[in-house]
């Protein structure tokens, strides 16, 4: 079971990160869910789980989403930084549109 859950994690983790890497159309919504429900399901397994009966299989998956979590962390770093620049772009446009030019720095004639 635990298996089963790290492994919907990982394909939803991938699949995420692909979509940002190649700027593929990508559902937030459905994928935040599906985060979401792995993170419910997992925090609940853990409880159950000790660190001795994770198998040699289910550590190798753990160490494989490990290094998959942290390629979606850059991906998602990187749209974060891209999504603000475009909103300060778009500030200074409006601010710049809604000035007279009163108190801006003017270039002697």
């Amino acid at each position: 079971m635990l298996l089963d859950s790290l492994k919907r994690l990982e394909a939803t983790i991938e699949a995420e990160t692909e979509a940002l890497d190649t700027n593929a159309e990508i559902d937030l919504e459905a994928v935040n869910r599906a985060k979401s429900q792995s993170l419910l399901e997992l925090t609940r397994l853990a409880r159950t789980v000790s660190a001795e009966e994770i198998d040699a299989t289910t550590g190798i998956v753990l160490a494989r989403l490990h290094d998959k979590l942290a390629r979606n962390q850059v991906a998602v770093a990187r749209h974060l930084r891209a999504v603000e620049e475009i909103g300060d772009t778009l500030a200074a446009t409006l601010r710049a549109a809604e000035s007279d030019g009163t108190y801006s720095a003017r270039i002697g004639r």
